[in-house]
């Protein structure tokens, strides 16, 4: 109903659509709730007190006037156009509406609940008030007339009417209390559960007492028992003696300065690193901290990333240096050998390529080493130009050292290079055998043999080569290696006598 009934005064109406009155009625989210045995008193203590059949707590919105608690009458609402307490509402001269016989009141004479079920003759109803707005009242209604109604007994009907006021506030401060209370438990959860989930350890330090609260991840990352006290001392005592002065120090300057506690430390037993976050929430007249509040992380794996990335960096750079040392030295060499621009690029590309795909293979595994396997494969069966066939492979696999393997691949390069061009792989009938074999004897070596046949003859040549010069040198920076080149009639020849682990 948005536009005023025929039956309301204007004065009445307005009272009812009150903008703020109805908010108040909304905040309370009281209409249609359930019944409530508080209220079901109040209406029998009014319905005894008068000595009438019927009592109601109401709430009187826009369209209907709804009942909270209704003695003497199984009616759950009826319309705002018929209500009495719609009236009592806008009542100002008293804290009441006192109607003795409806039928005598041209207001009500020809209300509907009045000339029909359940022809109420006699009503009395004191607002009930909540927030400074009256929502509805506490009514008392009988089929018989009333006469000279005592006087007390209407005041003791606006102190009931009181109670109810109270009893609505109440309620909603104790629905918006448990509300607060549900939604505090949950945040609770969800900061337990993201410690959990972080493996967060987090503490409250009571510096009086040296009580420390915490919960079962930082016990567990200090080796404490589950259900025991904490106290300070027990946690201090499982820190490493050698980073308690930096801990002390970190400690002292939070109290003196109110500088947030930033701290990092190993563990006795398990030698893990912790760090500490905290800062002091209490403090007392003189300044002096009373509670100290942090967490606790072990960073253990982190600082373990760091050491070894700062490793690898080192390694890096060692090998870098040592990698453009040898790039320059190729370059000068096969510049010596291959004055010619073109020639001079054909050759070079190709070493560098090999230093390129052998680095690529190693950056792939942190450096730690690749399969002899992968090695050959990139430098010497991907260049076979007839038929790979014409390679013979015949060994156990070998991981290989990042030296020896950049050292062997340049070789094996530089021998698959020059069959190519001048031996058995320049022909289709030529053929390549490549065999290895770990040797019985300590440090562990390998003994690799290159061994070319159907190819062209060989000749001597006049002066050695850089390429056989890089043979020849490739490991030189691998103590204990050696290889032997021969330039046999049928075909190249090269002996190479590898260590298999990096510090031989």
């Amino acid at each position: 109903m948005t536009t005023k009934p025929d039956s309301l005064p204007g004065p009445v109406w307005e009272s009812v659509v009150d903008t703020a009155r109805r908010e108040v009625i909304a905040a309370l989210s009281v209409l249609d709730s359930p019944p409530d045995p508080d209220f079901d008193r109040l209406t029998r203590m009014a319905s005894s007190l008068f000595g009438v059949p019927i009592s109601l707590v109401t709430i009187v919105d826009a369209q209907r006037q709804w009942f909270k608690s209704h003695h003497g009458t199984d009616v759950q609402e009826t319309s705002t156009e018929t209500s009495f307490c719609a009236y009592a509402i806008a009542e100002r001269e008293k804290p009441y509406l006192l109607i003795e016989d409806m039928l005598e009141d041209p207001r009500f004479a020809g209300n509907p609940l009045v000339t029909g079920d359940p022809f109420v003759r006699f009503y009395a109803g004191a607002p009930i008030t909540v927030r400074g707005e009256r929502l509805g009242t506490l009514c008392v209604l009988s089929q018989q007339p009333g006469k000279n109604t005592d006087p007390q007994k209407l005041e003791q009907l606006v102190e009931l009417a009181g109670i109810a006021g109270s009893l609505f506030e109440l309620k909603d401060e104790a629905r918006t209390r448990a509300r607060m209370a549900a939604e505090l438990i949950k945040e609770e959860w969800r900061h337990a559960l993201t410690l959990e989930a972080g493996k967060v350890g987090s503490w409250v330090w009571d510096l009086r007492t040296g009580e420390i609260v915490a919960n079962d991840i930082f016990r567990r990352m200090y080796d404490l028992p589950p259900n025991e006290k904490v106290m300070f001392d027990k946690v201090y005592d499982q820190i490493l003696p050698d980073d308690r002065a930096a801990l002390d120090a970190a400690l002292q300057l939070t109290f003196d300065q109110g500088v947030d506690f930033v701290a990092e430390f190993r563990i006795r037993n398990s030698n893990r690193w912790l760090t500490g976050r905290g800062r002091v929430y209490q403090r007392d007249g003189e300044g002096k901290p009373l509670l100290l509040m942090g967490v606790n992380l072990d960073v253990t794996d982190a600082r373990e990333s760091a050491d070894q990335t700062r490793l690898l960096l080192r390694e890096l750079n060692h090998r870098v240096k040592n990698t453009l040392a040898m790039i320059q030295s190729l370059a000068r060499q096969t510049m010596r050998q291959n004055p010619d621009p073109q020639l001079f690029m054909d050759a070079f590309s190709g070493r560098l390529r090999t230093l390129s795909e052998a680095h690529a293979l190693l950056a792939d595994r942190d450096w730690s080493g690749i399969a002899l396997s992968e090695t050959i494969r990139s430098q010497v069966v991907s260049m076979v130009r007839f038929d790979p066939a014409q390679v013979q492979l015949e060994g156990e696999d070998a991981f290989l050292p990042p030296d020896h393997a950049l050292g062997l691949g340049l070789i094996l390069h530089e021998l698959t290079s020059n069959a190519v061009r001048h031996g058995a792989l320049s022909v289709p009938e030529g053929r390549v055998s490549l065999r290895w074999q770990e040797e019985p004897a300590e440090p562990r070596q390998l003994r690799m043999i290159w061994k070319e046949r159907n190819g062209p003859k060989v000749t001597q040549p006049v002066e050695t080569g850089f390429g056989t010069r890089l043979i020849e040198r490739s490991l030189d920076k691998v103590l204990g290696s050696k290889v032997t080149l021969r330039l046999e009639e049928d075909g190249v020849e090269t002996e190479i006598l590898l260590p298999l682990s990096a510090d031989a």
